[in-house]
This record gives structure tokens, C-alpha cells and sequence, in this order.
């Protein structure tokens, strides 16, 4: 994505050549960082502890360990990896004009979080596939989970290529004027242009593109799920794969439309010209946006929660503590533990064995008595 760090925010030098901050104008009273502070620190909390909730439902239970929910956990350490390693470091940058947190963090928060965004979208658009090959093409190979895992691999490995300019040409300051030190961390790029065509080329393949091709998928998954005629007669187990297939691409629509609204003013935000860096409001207006874009790593457990009933057991199960919350209910026996998978098999296992050994038993008495019967 778009650098994260505020380009409102720029050091320059006065007549004499010293340097002097020129964020001052847009340092905030503090009565509105405490307001501003409030929404960030909630975006903070429910990203990860609803994304950790997710992460736990499916690789604590075995049958929630599908392709499309590795997925989905790739998706959720992303949203965790933005939440935790980008959202307050540089909301208090913006506010403040000063980077408290060193030379190397300057660096990585403009790798990590960002790679992080690009490998959230490189998801989507991997589930999207997955499920237009399952739904449009159901007699091709399904992905395997092996698969899914070198996917998502790759994922990260293209997400990281993409960001590597930012990293490159992130720098970070420390001055002295007079009485005050502060510190800068920001981009120097080249010139503008190398910085403009960055962006629209970053928007391109990590915004446009991907929902492009979401766009055209889910476009023809849900005709064939709603608009397709069963060939035959459906049966009862026909109809509902259909049922809990459409689910999941609505679940996932709703999760794509969910990012494209959150990012889009975003990315618009760093294509406006320069003139609007001067502008008295721009730092409420860039405060607004990047809650906005940031506000996206917390949505998606949401919507699991909200549409799928194995998630929405599993996070009754992880907040049954919390006042308010139902009692978990998981009437189809459909999630369980580890353990209790593994114990259930094993006794599931015995009883087969047994039952198998006594029917060799009795076949075995019953030969005896046929050959008992024939020699008398």
C-alpha cells in the first residue's frame, strides 16, 4: 500500500539553513489526541483479540482445518501484524510530528505493516480462486491444504517484493534547534515522480487489480450458484452443499466490499496534489482516513461471527467468560477439539476392531461346526 507515514508531515530548513519542524502547525491540542485516541486504541484491541480468536477456532479444531479457513488464518495474521506493528506507532506521529520509536522500527514499520497489507488483499484474491475452481470447475483437482500452504507462502514472498521500495528509500532524522530535538521518520524519494507513479503503480496491483479479478469471479460463482440449473433431480444432500457454499461467498463478499470501502479513500488521499498539504484540516482529514483503512484489520471476525455458525461457536466458546454472551450452542456436534477428535477416533477405532475381531471368532466357530457336521 501507500506509506503509512503522514506526508503532511515534512522537515525543512528556514532562511539561515538550520532546520526546524515544520509539524508544529500540525501538532494536535491535547484534548483531541485523547478523543482521536479512543477509536485507534478500540481498533487496536478488537483486531487482536477477534483475529486471535480466529486463528485459535480453526487450528484448535480439526474440522475447521479446511483450505479456504488457512486462508482465512493468513488473512487474520495479517490483520493482526497491521494492527499491532503499524496503527498506534504512527497514529502518534501524525499527532505529535515525532518519532519516539528509533532508527529500526522506522524501517520496519515501513516494510512489515505494509507487506502485511498487500498479503491481506493477495488473500482475498486467493480464496476467491479457490472457490471459483471448486464452484465453476467442481471436477478439477481441488486444492490440497499442502497447497494452500505454498500459496500463502508465495503470497508473502510477493507482498514483500512489492514493498521492498519502501524500505529502501525510508529514512529516519534526528535535529537540533536550539532548545528542541525531534526526530522524523518519513520517505525521500528521488522526486515526485518516482513517488507518484510508486503509488499508482502500488494502488494497481494491491487494489485495482485483485478486485478486478474478485470482481469477475465472484461475478460468475454467484451465477452458478444462484442462477445455475441442477442437472437432474437435486437430491437433499445437493441442496444443501449448495446452501452452505452460497454462505461462504456471501461471507466473502461481504468481506471483499468491506476492504474495498475502508482502503479506497485511502489510496485517493495520497494522489491529491501537493497543494493540499497545506490545507488547516488535513490532519483531521488524514487522521479520519487512516482510522478508516486501519479500522479494516478488525471487521472481518465480525462478519465470520456473524454468518458462519462454526466460528460464531467458537468465539461463544472463547468469550463464554465475557457478561452478555450466549452460552455456546454447536447442535450438529460439528466442532471439536483436538483431543476430543483424536480420543473419539481412537474409541471409534477400538469398537471397529473389536466388533471385527468377534465376527472373525464366530465365522471361525461356525467353519468348525460345518466341518464337525460333514466328517459325522
Amino acid at each position: 500500500m501507500d506509506n503509512f507515514i503522514n506526508e503532511s508531515t515534512h522537515v525543512v530548513e528556514n532562511s539561515t539553513g538550520e532546520p526546524f519542524s515544520a509539524t508544529n502547525q500540525f501538532k494536535l491540542p491535547e484534548w483531541q489526541v485523547a478523543l482521536w485516541s479512543f477509536p485507534y486504541t478500540a481498533i487496536v484491541l478488537a483486531a487482536i483479540v477477534g483475529n486471535g480468536i480466529v486463528i485459535w477456532v480453526v487450528l484448535a479444531h480439526a474440522n475447521m482445518r479446511t483450505v479456504t479457513n488457512y486462508f482465512l488464518v493468513n488473512l487474520a495474521f495479517a490483520d493482526v501484524s497491521i494492527a499491532s506493528f503499524n496503527t498506534i506507532f504512527t497514529f502518534t506521529f501524525s499527532v505529535t510530528g515525532d518519532w519516539y520509536y528509533g532508527k529500526f522500527y522506522c524501517y520496519f514499520m515501513n516494510f512489515v505493516p505494509t507487506t502485511a497489507v498487500s498479503a491481506s488483499i493477495y488473500t482475498l484474491t486467493a480464496i476467491c480462486l479457490e472457490r471459483y475452481i471448486a464452484i465453476v470447475h467442481p471436477l478439477k483437482p481441488r486444492m490440497s491444504r499442502v497447497c494452500a500452504k505454498s500459496v500463502i507462502i508465495a503470497i508473502w514472498l510477493c507482498a514483500a517484493t512489492v514493498n521492498v521500495p519502501l524500505c529502501i528509500y525510508s529514512h529516519f532524522y534526528t535535529f537540533k534547534y536550539r532548545e528542541e530535538e525531534w526526530s522524523v521518520c518519513r520517505f525521500q524519494w528521488p522526486d515526485d515522480n518516482v513517488k507518484f507513479w510508486y503509488d499508482v503503480g502500488l494502488m494497481t496491483i494491491n487494489y485495482f487489480m485483485p478486485l478486478l479479478v474478485m470482481a469477475v469471479a465472484y461475478s460468475i460463482v454467484g451465477f452458478t450458484l444462484w442462477a445455475g440449473k441442477i442437472p437432474g433431480e437435486a437430491t437433499q444432500r445437493h441442496l444443501e452443499q449448495m446452501k452452505a457454499k452460497r454462505k461462504v461467498v456471501k461471507m466473502m463478499v461481504i468481506v471483499v466490499v468491506t476492504f474495498c470501502v475502508c482502503w479506497l479513500p485511502y489510496h485517493v488521499f495520497f494522489l491529491l496534489p501537493p497543494g493540499y498539504k497545506e490545507w488547516k484540516h488535513i490532519q483531521q482529514v488524514y487522521l479520519a482516513v487512516f482510522w478508516l483503512a486501519m479500522s479494516n484489520s478488525m471487521y472481518n471476525p465480525f462478519i465470520y461471527c456473524w454468518l458462519n455458525k462454526r466460528f460464531r461457536y467458537g468465539f461463544q466458546t472463547a468469550l463464554r467468560w465475557c457478561p452478555g454472551v450466549p452460552a455456546p450452542k454447536d447442535p450438529d456436534s460439528s466442532l471439536k477439539m483436538n483431543r476430543f477428535t483424536k480420543s473419539t477416533s481412537t474409541q471409534i477405532s477400538t469398537v471397529r476392531l473389536h466388533t471385527i475381531h468377534k465376527s472373525v471368532s464366530a465365522g471361525s466357530r461356525i467353519a468348525r461346526r460345518v466341518s464337525e457336521t460333514s466328517v459325522v
